[in-house]
């Protein structure tokens, strides 16, 4: 049964037209269904790196706070809070890096291109259709 009302198409041109234009995004398609590969690839690299590198600095500063909170005032102190707050600065970035290359990236890029591999099938079930209704006629 078809899914596309292509008895509309009267003439071996209309068909060409429709070709063109559906294989033209059909190859379009595909190269964002590359592109979305390699994205989600290395979103899921980069999330799997920077929870390791959040985890490493999570612990820094605790140790940091630990050591800070026994020392009496003096340079020593003052260098390990400088310290800290570098630290803390690095967590900061990290915790807000987990949006564009943590998890939540790599799921929103596997939902596009799941989204991407639907279209390529309904151009796919199109082309097909075009192309018997060309026979036909």
């Amino acid at each position: 049964m078809a899914n596309y009302p292509v008895s509309q198409l009267t003439t071996a041109e209309d068909c060409d037209a429709l070709l063109s234009i559906a294989e033209k995004e059909q190859k379009d398609m595909e190269w964002r269904k590359l592109t979305l590969q390699r994205q989600r690839d290395q979103s899921t690299n980069s999330a799997f790196e920077n929870a390791t590198e959040l985890a490493t600095r999570r612990a820094e500063l605790s140790t940091l706070d630990t050591i800070i909170a026994g020392l009496p005032d003096g340079p020593f102190k003052t260098e390990q809070v400088k310290k800290r707050t570098t630290a803390w600065y690095r967590v900061f970035l990290l915790e807000n890096r987990q949006t564009s290359f943590g998890d939540v990236a790599v799921l929103e890029k596997e939902y596009e291109l799941k989204r991407v591999e639907k279209e390529l099938e309904e151009t796919a079930i199109l082309i097909t259709e075009v192309q018997a209704r060309k026979a036909e006629l």
